[in-house]
């Protein structure tokens, strides 16, 4: 590896712990010309060859005794399958859950029913309210037409939006306003919270299957490998009164207490740090007689620096003439327009405004997310009455640029990549604290602030003459170090290949669409296929990374168009265009090459490809292919997008071993 490759990856794996923003490079294979064709198998060997897996994992999961009280379900009540879905209204995820529920009640008509347990999460507002509608419905017949309403409108899910839906399914109106009002299903909903906590459904949706836990907004096929498994099993109790009951009888009562992770708390960093203040038009608070000293690092589109705001105004309240905060800058570069941000902010205080932009800009965080932000930033500029031609004749300064990048180098030099990050009387204090973090911190250090009878600056001069001048590096993580002549068994299976059928050598490429360092490796691809030719074949293995939205889509456009024969004329396509793969430009790529589209998007609504895509992922994860490209040479592991020479090295070292 190039020193320049070390850099990136290292560069990256630091962004993943701070922002879960990692890609070590990603690849892509060779030109068109070579030989394209699948392994012997077809797609209904690769969906038997995975429910086998699924059904050898579903043999020694655990099975869940979970009580069904009087809640609202649907389908028979002694079908020979219950299905108890664990969900709320707010969830994106339990949305698209929706047509798979559809799917199965539809497909296993009169053997399978569903439970409904209420589980809203406290970061949904809307979520409780919007289940106790939905109990208030069923109250009167009509629990699952009001579950559809709510979900056909989960962005509008406000009281005027609930008593709306409830007249438009002709609801007794003064009986639902009452359960509204009196929070008649708020204990109901709390048990189902507390049922959900106790077999460990944390997040939504949560299913169990005749007490078999499956996760998420699961595609049809993973539900139905258990199903078809437990309809066998539930077949000798069918003329059981209580066929569930026999099949839970025994299983567990509650889910296993998690295990105790081994790893240390980090100590508090206890060190004072020579933070400089900045300037006094960006600070709060009593500036010149203050005893504690809060200086601020943050970012204008960073949502947990606005809760942070919060929190700094209750202790500016708090604590009165004791405390005064300076603010200073620190746009992180994934936040685009960051940066025009804080110059505006500086623009005001050149004016006299820095606090009234602040608090616009807080308060309009969304709006931020613009590519006319000049526009918006100068209606903000004219709102708080200043002179707009000279705020934006002043955020175009040098001065006002050099005052950002001193700010930003000075919180990393203090170590302080993320935002928010404070220093109060050079006490570092990391993240979005609660109030009570800030109270403990502040009420230790104002017994030291009062010694010397000294306030503000001089205070705070005294109090941080000694402090350091610099953030300690990170410790690196003492990970063991993998050994280079381990032989992984990376099973090709029937996923698409370049090259030689029955080569001496495979290379099985772990790769994604959207990673921006996918294509550099193709050339180098390219040169081994022209030195080895049919001695070498790749595999191209799905890995589409949590932070890249459009990568999964891709991958299911990719072998939707293998399905009709042009998988790398595809995989070409998207790799050509990594930053535009939005639904309307995979569909523009199929029709460039000339695939039948309604084919193409019929796989790419029913989502029949995911199941593979999510086999490859799982892959990855048991060979420790954490990033992309990442890459298995007969079985010898090769990670990033190394230079020709050490894919040359690696694929002679396999020659050789083959004699």
């Amino acid at each position: 590896m190039t020193t320049t490759s070390r850099v990136i990856s290292r560069l990256f794996v630091v962004l993943l712990s701070v922002t879960l923003f990692v890609a070590l490079s990603v690849a892509g294979c060779g030109e068109s010309g070579t030989e394209s064709k699948k392994e012997a198998g077809t797609a209904k060997t690769v969906k038997a060859n995975q429910k086998a897996d699924l059904k050898a994992k579903k043999a020694v999961e655990d099975r869940y005794n979970v009580p069904l009280g009087n809640r609202q379900s649907k389908g028979p009540e002694n079908a020979l399958v219950t299905i108890v879905e664990i969900s709320e209204f707010q969830c994106p995820f339990c949305s698209r859950v929706l047509p798979t529920i559809k799917k199965i009640m539809d497909t296993y008509k009169g053997k399978v029913r569903v439970v409904w347990v209420n589980n809203p999460l406290p970061f949904h507002k809307d979520a409780g309210p919007a289940s106790e509608a939905a109990l208030a419905a069923g109250e009167q017949g009509k629990f699952w037409e009001m579950h559809d309403k709510l979900f056909a409108n989960q962005k509008q899910l406000k009281r005027d939006n609930l008593d709306s839906y409830a007249k438009e399914l002709g609801l007794d109106m003064d009986k639902f306003a009452k359960a509204m009002d009196s929070g008649k299903f708020k204990a109901q909903i709390k048990k189902d919270q507390e049922l959900a906590k106790r077999f460990a459904a944390r997040g939504t949706p949560h299913f169990f299957v005749n007490g078999i836990r499956v996760k998420g907004a699961r595609p049809f096929d993973s539900f139905k490998t258990v199903i078809d498994a437990e309809l066998k099993k539930a077949e000798k109790f069918k003329n059981s009164k209580n066929i569930y009951a026999e099949v839970v009888k025994g299983a567990k009562t509650k889910a296993d207490a998690p295990k105790k992770n081994d790893r240390r708390k980090p100590q508090e960093d206890k060190n004072i740090y020579k933070v400089a203040t900045g300037d006094k038009g960006s600070a709060k608070g009593n500036v010149d007689g203050a005893l504690i000293t809060i200086v601020e690092f943050s970012d204008y589109q960073c949502p947990f620096c606005t809760r942070a705001e919060k929190t700094v105004d209750q202790v500016v309240e708090a604590y009165g003439d004791k405390v005064r905060v300076f603010f200073r800058h620190n746009p992180l570069p994934f936040h685009k327009q960051a940066k025009n941000a804080a110059a505006a902010t500086l623009a005001a205080r050149n004016q006299g405004k820095f606090w009234e932009m602040h608090q616009i800009l807080f308060d309009n965080q969304k709006a931020l997310k613009t590519d006319k932000i000049d526009e918006v930033l100068a209606g903000f500029a004219g709102k708080i009455g200043l002179n707009v031609a000279k705020f934006q004749k002043d955020m175009k300064s040098e001065a006002i640029k050099k005052e950002i990048e001193k700010d930003m180098a000075e919180a990393k030099n203090f170590g302080s990549r993320g935002t928010p990050g404070f220093f109060i009387n050079g006490r570092k204090l990391v993240g979005a604290q609660p109030m009570a973090k800030f109270k403990t911190l502040i009420d230790e250090l104002l017994k030291d602030a009062t010694k010397s009878g000294k306030t503000g600056d001089a205070l705070y001069a005294e109090l941080t003459k000694n402090g350091k001048t610099k953030a300690e590096a990170p410790k690196r993580q003492n990970r063991p170090k993998e050994d280079p002549n381990k032989v992984y068994n990376v099973p090709a299976g029937s996923s698409y290949y370049k090259g030689g059928k029955n080569a001496k050598v495979e290379i099985i490429e772990f790769s994604e669409f959207q990673c921006p360092f996918c294509s550099r490796v193709i050339p180098t691809l390219k040169k081994l296929d022209e030195k080895y030719g049919n001695d070498i074949k790749v595999v191209f293995k799905h890995s589409p990374l949590p932070f890249h939205k459009d990568a999964p889509m891709a991958s299911e456009a990719a072998l939707a168009a293998g399905d009709q024969g042009k998988f790398w004329e595809m995989h070409d396509l998207l790799f050509k265009n990594h930053k535009q793969l939005k639904r309307e430009n995979l569909e523009t790529y199929a029709k460039e090459l000339g695939l039948d589209m309604a084919k193409f998007n019929s796989a790419l609504d029913s989502g029949v490809f995911k199941a593979q895509i999510a086999e490859d992922k799982k892959l990855a994860q048991k060979v420790g292919a954490r990033g992309t490209p990442t890459f298995f040479i007969n079985g010898k592991k090769l990670v990033g997008a190394q230079p020709f020479d050490a894919f040359d090295k690696a694929i002679q070292a396999a020659l050789k071993a083959k004699k």
